[in-house]
């Protein structure tokens, strides 16, 4: 996930600090960030100076990027890491995953999570069951068995990538019917999920930002 950045040591830091991914690689112009004892990127920043952050009423463009975790108990050791530096987080159980919603300096939304077994997805009328619902926090943490979080696990990865879009029919012509992406949740308010291999969803799409302008060249966004 290549992000454009108002502020590279300010990103790098909460990156660092919050997140838990470390440099990999370092310039001027744009900082590579990986888990620890893991050398795959997970995110690039790259800076512009003077970057105007995301604002709070939503753009076209990114929604969230999503950071995969490899089990629930890896979740548990970031919630209590959240907790023990002050950090707030939203917290939503989805049935197929449990979540964390953080917002980086520019106002760039991430979700770091963990999925609950394939076998334990649920399917209703040819849908994966989805929803969002209060997420059970403590139980969570009890998962970690007390052990502390030490940055971001070997084996996280990205999980996927939720954009805004203007037209769900739209996005359905490119990323299905042109990519090829299956669709997987159909009746959710206002929005669209598609995947590959059955997962829950690779790709969100939503219209919760319609009629907004796209993030500009001169904007905190998603490069690619």
């Amino acid at each position: 996930m290549h992000l454009q950045v108002a502020d590279l040591a300010r990103s790098i830091s909460y990156y660092g600090d919050v997140i838990g991914l470390r440099p990999l690689s370092t310039s001027p112009a744009q900082a590579v960030l990986a888990a620890h004892r893991d050398d795959t990127p997970i995110v690039v920043l790259h800076h512009l100076e003077g970057a105007g952050p995301a604002p709070a009423s939503a753009r076209l463009g990114l929604y969230h990027f999503a950071i995969l975790l490899p089990d629930r108990s890896a979740l548990g050791r970031f919630i209590a890491h959240l907790s023990t530096i002050g950090a707030y987080a939203g917290m939503f159980d989805h049935l197929v995953s449990e979540a964390l919603y953080l917002t980086d300096p520019d106002g760039l939304g991430i979700e770091i999570y963990a999925d609950r077994p394939r076998e334990s997805w649920r399917v209703a009328i040819r849908a994966l069951e989805m929803a969002t619902l209060t997420l059970d926090a403590a139980d969570l943490v009890r998962a970690s068995n007390g052990v502390k979080w030490a940055g971001m696990p070997a084996g996280a990865r990205m999980g996927h990538v939720h954009l805004f879009v203007s037209d769900l029919d739209l996005a359905a012509r490119f990323y299905h019917e042109g990519l090829g992406l299956d669709k997987v949740l159909l009746d959710f308010p206002g929005a669209l999920f598609m995947s590959a291999g059955g997962y829950h969803h690779h790709l969100g799409t939503n219209t919760w930002a319609a009629g907004a302008p796209h993030a500009g060249a001169s904007d905190a966004r998603m490069l690619e």
